[in-house]
């Protein structure tokens, strides 16, 4: 995928990474468990490598949802900006930092749930970045994406894991955010280290 080249709205919907299963901790207040602290900045890296920065971003108010984006938020560094001139050289853009939402009817929801929130998107908006729950997040890829990468297409309809990351571009523009009208252009499963590795 070429995101830079890339002028359409864009939909990045993720998955939570990993969480732990403590002892009398309500489900909305899981936290992270070691692979997921792990494997959270690695889809950050994914995004900033994509050039798939957000300039808005929703997410479930549960624990582990929330930790997810802080882990994935410190590694968007800011980008660079193309010379303004020929022979100039490119300097770094001051850090933007995205609108975040902590929704909480992203929490427990279900597709159409979700997809009732990203209506409100504004228009403005070129990049947006949803952080939610299975099933919602599987289904909603697949419901959305009318066409697109077919190997990407496949490895969605498959499995959903953790920290899953699609992007979805919608020619339309977030009014035309309907069933079909997207485009699936990446499916990727960031993975950190395994404890030990160096």
């Amino acid at each position: 995928m070429n995101a830079s080249d890339d002028t359409s709205t864009r939909l990045i919907v993720l998955r939570h990474a990993k969480s732990a299963w403590p002892e009398g901790v309500s489900d909305h207040e899981r936290p992270l468990a070691g692979r997921g602290r792990r494997d959270a900045p690695a889809a950050g890296r994914w995004l900033r490598q994509q050039r798939c920065v957000p300039d808005l971003v929703i997410c479930s108010t549960s624990r582990r949802t929330r930790e997810t984006w802080e882990l994935v938020a410190g590694e968007l560094q800011p980008e660079y900006a193309p010379p303004a001139t020929r022979g100039d050289h490119a300097a770094p853009v001051a850090p933007v930092a995205p609108d975040v939402v902590f929704e909480p009817r992203i929490y427990a929801a279900s597709a159409s749930a979700v997809l009732e929130v990203l209506s409100g998107i504004p228009e403005r908006c070129r990049t947006a970045l949803v952080i939610g729950h299975q099933p919602a997040v599987q289904d909603l890829v697949l419901a959305l994406a009318g066409e697109g990468d077919g190997e990407a297409l496949d490895r969605a309809g498959g499995k959903f894991p953790t920290s899953a990351v699609a992007v979805l571009t919608l020619p339309g523009g977030w009014a035309r955010l309907e069933p079909g009208a997207a485009a699936l252009t990446a499916f990727a499963v960031p993975r950190g280290p395994a404890p030990g590795d160096h």
